[in-house]
């Protein structure tokens, strides 16, 4: 059975922290909190667990975080997870599953398939749009292209040159999809909508294009 390492990009999470790794199934191979900058005690908690704990000693961004936990995975399989509890770590084995069993090289964790009686109506804007232009430039075909509870394969993870340091890094890793054929999965999770503001919104649209165009016509034409 393929190794699955769960990383854990994390800033100032102290009251879900030690929630987030209890809940995670026991049979994941390793579990690898990178603690980006945080100004609480997330970092310490983490470690009282028995996890491993990677330390910025500045708060870099979740693309950062993400791209430090991947060069320390040893796993056959990288699943990446909120540390806030939105969404749910006991959804992990249904998450890795195609790609355990052939059919996937990477799975996405989709808050539109199903009851989305309880997103936020901007998001379901948002995350129309920016899926109709993920589609139309680099030919992946999700629903939920914003979605960052992710599995993927190690081995394609190793061939991504990732510069994201933030939230960039969901959009990134979805144009070496296309560039690399990979082969997509959703899978329905549920997700738990507190008070936070979303990361992605209306007035980020050129942004958003800016990125794809740059992605698409320079990034990806890099060998």
């Amino acid at each position: 059975m393929d190794r699955v390492s769960v990383i854990i990009p994390s800033f100032n999470v102290e009251k879900s922290i030690k929630e987030v790794i209890s809940r995670i199934p026991s049979d994941v191979f390793e579990i690898i909190v990178v603690d980006d900058g945080s100004k609480d005690r997330t970092g310490k908690i983490a470690k009282s667990t028995g996890v491993k704990v990677i330390t910025h000693e500045i708060n870099y961004g979740k693309g950062r975080a993400m791209r430090t936990g991947i060069s320390k995975a040893t796993g056959d399989i990288i699943v990446f997870l909120d540390a806030d509890l939105q969404h749910k770590p006991e959804d992990i084995p249904r998450l890795v599953e195609p790609i355990q069993n052939g059919r996937a090289d990477i799975t996405v964790g989709s808050r539109l398939i199903g009851d989305i009686s309880n997103m936020p109506i901007q998001r379901k804007i948002t995350n129309f749009s920016s899926s109709a232009l993920i589609r139309a430039f680099f030919g992946v075909k999700i629903s939920d292209t914003q979605s960052g509870y992710r599995a993927i394969k190690k081995e394609f993870l190793e061939k991504m040159n990732l510069e994201s340091n933030r939230y960039n890094i969901e959009t990134e890793v979805l144009a070496y999809v296309g560039k690399f054929h990979m082969r997509v999965e959703e899978v329905p999770i549920e997700t738990i909508y507190g008070n936070e503001k979303s990361h992605f919104k209306l007035r980020d649209i050129l942004k958003f294009i800016y990125l794809l165009f740059y992605l698409k016509f320079h990034k990806m034409r890099k060998k």
